[in-house]
């Protein structure tokens, strides 16, 4: 017998709950269902979400670590990086939000093409000032001088 299957039987997915009617006192029996779809099964869709959490974490570690290295050695490499890493890390969390608090089709592709719109927009943005300007390093040293 697979492993995997022991695991996904209906019988075991299946609780009990109960809940209180607003209007009533006695309690009343609902049943809910978990079930076990086929993408669990699927190697290639877990393994494209599985990199897609490892790239969140790397992501995230890289940023924690660029802070230091931005202090340290502030230049066009790590105003650019800060650049990309940001944007990256800021439209994966934004992103999160969107699919935890947006539902039916129209809606989340439209909110998906603005999330795409800021994040392009935020990137050109910083890409542009550190081209333009003192740069992000530079920008954070000085508001912190004053």
């Amino acid at each position: 017998m697979d492993e995997h299957a022991l695991f996904y039987r209906s019988s075991l997915l299946s609780r009990t709950l109960v809940a209180q009617q607003k209007d009533q006192d006695c309690p009343y029996p609902l049943t809910a269902r978990i079930h076990g779809s086929s993408s669990l099964y699927a190697g290639s869709v877990s393994k494209a979400a599985s990199l897609h959490w490892t790239g969140e974490r790397v992501v995230s570690v890289l940023l924690l670590a660029m802070g230091p290295a931005a202090y340290y050695f502030p230049g066009p490499a790590v105003d650019y990086s800060l650049a990309a890493a940001l944007t990256l890390h800021g439209h994966w969390g934004i992103g999160q939000v969107l699919t935890d608090y947006v539902h039916g089709e129209p809606k989340i592709k439209m909110v998906n093409a603005g999330l795409f719109l800021l994040s392009t927009v935020t990137f050109a943005g910083l890409c542009y000032f550190n081209y333009n300007d003192v740069g992000i390093c530079k920008a954070v040293a000085l508001l912190w001088s004053k």
